[in-house]
This record gives structure tokens, sequence and C-alpha cells, in this order.
């Protein structure tokens, strides 16, 4: 009796690395592949994908809208954290895994799959978030990882190229024209070829949601945010949904080049690579959150919101969404939100998203403190009195070091 061939679902975005796995998982081992494809706002690249991943050898193909589940379960609660990897990754690839690996698990259960597979390399940092996602959703599914099979011998993005052409498998990368590219609602990436040398500047054919700064307009636009709860709810004034707010900042900021990073990260794996992020919308709700948290959140709580932050945006980036310690920094970060509530106003212009207004109803800036006027709302007689205290221990450790000198110099005498 011949063995039933084993189902597994297979991360699969139409891209070069996964249409080149789909058949070679079947070709190779005998798997019943099910393709499943997120749509998270990637434009027309699922067009046609059903028809592909079927040609090349799946049984099923599942496609599935999580642009909403997307904004509302993973891209507003990393807002709300102020989550920046190494001070310029928005996190937008990062962000995405745990949700793809997340429905594969679900698929897997509603299909009788008792394998997940994914394409990711085994240099990079997306094989640890699939994978860590499957380990802690359902540690019994099989996880297959081609790229670390020693069966699997297409082991550069040129063997995959040469395959895809062997087998008929329409794809849109050439040996010329071979950026490893990934693009959602919240930004695209480029990594390889050219930019492998960080000596070489991105040329502006790279950019594909935003226009390369040289060529933004020569006049400013301005656009207004306004959030509840730290999460953002207006454009100009008018209730937007989630996915249309993004999708609508996408196009004004590329249109000014808004959101363009370039950088060289540290991989959780070890090593440092380079990419290049395109993440208009996002920068202009980070910069706007930022502001608002500025104007509404007391110093202890802001100050250390900021080192949570990092924490968060270290946990995004490793995969450790479906993790308990980042549920418990939500708990937090929910509550320290409670009063982010308001409008900031953005100019953009040249590349940059700069803070033109803010106002809140929760506001803790008073004009009558601020102001260089002194007037009853504060007696200068009481910081000096709080200087004194808050500088004692460092007037001790003066008098100390001159003590210890004189004695010194004493001794040498």
């Amino acid at each position: 009796m011949t063995e039933k061939a084993q189902k597994v679902v297979l991360a699969y975005s139409g891209g070069l690395d996964t249409s080149v796995i789909l058949p070679w998982l079947k070709e190779t081992y005998g798997y019943e592949v099910i393709a499943f494809a997120a749509e998270l706002g990637q434009g027309d690249e699922l067009q046609g994908i059903k028809k592909k991943a079927l040609a090349t050898g799946a049984i099923k193909c599942v496609v599935q809208d999580l642009r909403k589940e997307f904004v509302e379960d993973y891209l507003w609660p990393m807002i709300k954290s102020g989550a920046i990897y190494e001070n310029h990754y928005l996190l937008g690839t990062s962000i995405a895994r745990p949700l793809i690996a997340k429905k594969q698990v679900d698929i897997a259960h509603a299909e009788g799959a008792t394998a997940v597979a994914h394409g990711a390399t085994g240099k990079g940092n997306d094989q640890v978030r699939f994978e860590l996602t499957f380990m802690a959703l359902d540690p019994s599914l099989k996880i297959i990882a081609p790229w670390k099979d020693p069966n699997f011998t297409l082991t550069s993005r040129e063997a995959a190229v040469d395959y895809a052409k062997k087998h008929k498998i329409p794809i849109e990368q050439s040996k010329r024209k071979i950026y490893s590219r990934d693009r959602n609602l919240w930004h695209i990436s480029h990594e390889g070829a050219d930019l492998e040398d960080p000596w070489n500047e991105p040329q502006d054919p790279l950019f594909v949601i935003s226009k390369p700064v040289s060529k933004a307009p020569d006049k400013a636009e301005y656009v207004e945010i306004g959030f509840e709860k730290g999460i953002p709810v207006k454009l100009n004034g008018r209730v937007v949904g989630g996915v249309k707010l993004i999708e609508t900042l996408n196009e004004i900021g590329g249109k000014h080049g808004v959101g363009q990073a370039d950088l060289v990260e540290n991989r959780l794996v070890g090593m440092k690579s380079r990419g290049v992020y395109e993440t208009p919308g996002g920068t202009i709700l980070v910069t706007a959150h930022q502001a608002l948290e500025s104007l509404t959140l007391d110093r202890e709580t802001m100050h250390f919101k900021q080192q949570i932050a990092l924490k968060y945006a270290e946990m995004v980036y490793y995969g450790q969404w479906f993790c308990p310690l980042r549920e418990a920094l939500d708990s937090f970060v929910d509550k320290t939100q409670q009063n982010v509530t308001g409008t900031v106003r953005l100019k953009l212009y040249k590349g940059r998203a700069t803070l033109a207004g803010m106002k809140s109803s929760k506001s803790l800036y008073r004009p009558d403190l601020a102001s260089f006027k002194m007037g009853a709302e504060y007696d200068p007689m009481d910081a000096k009195g709080f200087i004194r205290l808050f500088g004692l221990p460092m007037k001790v450790a003066g008098i100390v070091d001159r003590q210890v000198k004189r004695t010194g110099q004493k001794a040498k005498k």
C-alpha cells in the first residue's frame, strides 16, 4: 500500500524563492503543497497567483485579505509602543511575518496538513520569525525550511532563476534584475545586488512607492493626523479606516520622498546586512505619534516608555510576537496611551516629515508655566532648594575629591 503524501502549507508570495520552492517540494519529496498567499497590501503582486501556484504543482492555493487585521492587530500596537529597530528601521517585514505564519497554522489545522513551510534563507531573520511563530502556536507541526535542507541546491538567486527557466516558471527576476524585495501596506524593502556593497548609493530606479528626493515637488504639503488613545483615526479632519489611511499617506508621503531609509543593520543571526526601505505613510504616522506623546505623556512615563520601545522593537525584529512578554508590554503601552489623543500637523517636503503644530485636550503643556515670564504659578525660590537637594550627592563627591587632591599634594611636598 502506498503511503499517503504529506500535506504541507507553504507561505507563498509568488516571488522568486517560493516560486521555485513549491515545485521543488513536490519534485524532491512528493509533498502535497497547499500554497498560502497573504494579501497585506503588496499592490498587484498577487494578480494571477492562484493560477501560477496551481500550474507549478500546488494542490490548492488559499488567498486571504489580511490588511485590516494587519493594521489593527499588528501595526497599531507597534506604533503605540514606539518600536523602531536601530534608530531607523520601522519593522515593515518583521511585523508581517508572525501574521502570515499564524494563518499558515490555521490553514494547516483546517486542511489536515502535518507540516508548514517557508522560503526564508538560512542566513536571514525571516526563518526565525516564521519558525518561532509555528513553535508557539502548534509545536506538533513539522517545519520544512528548504534552504536548510541538504538536498536543496538552489542556494543562490542566480541558481533559482536558472531553475525557474528550466521548469518554465514565470518570474519577474532576471540575473540583472535580482533585488530581493518585500512589500506590504507598511513598506517595501530592497536588498541584494549592488546594495550588498555599502559604498554603492541607491539609484533612482530602485524606488517603487516613493519618488527620489531629488524629484520630489518644490512645494511643501501639509497633513493633519488625528489620534484617539494612540491610534490614528483621522486624516485632515475626516475619519478614515486604518487601511485607507495608510494607503493614502503612502501616496502623499511617497510623492514627497518621505520615509526612505538606507541602513546597515544587525541581523539576529549575527551578521550585518544592508537594506533600503521605503515607508512613507508609516514615517508620517510614527513622527506624528511621537510628537503627540511629547505633549501628553508625563516625564517619567515617557522616559520609561522609551526603554520599553527598544525592547519591543527587538522582539518584533526577532520574531517574538507570540511571546508572553510582548503581551505584557502591550498592557503597559495601552495604559500609557489613554491620554494620547489629539491632532498633529506635519509638513512634507523633500524627503522629510517635520512637525508643524499639535494640539490636544489632554495636553500637559501649560503656556503659563513654560513662559519665561515669572508668575504666581511658579515660585523660583522653590527651584533654589530643589537644586540644593538634587545636587547634594554631586556636591559631596566634589568635596571628597578636593580633599583627596589636597592630601595628595601635601604628601608630595
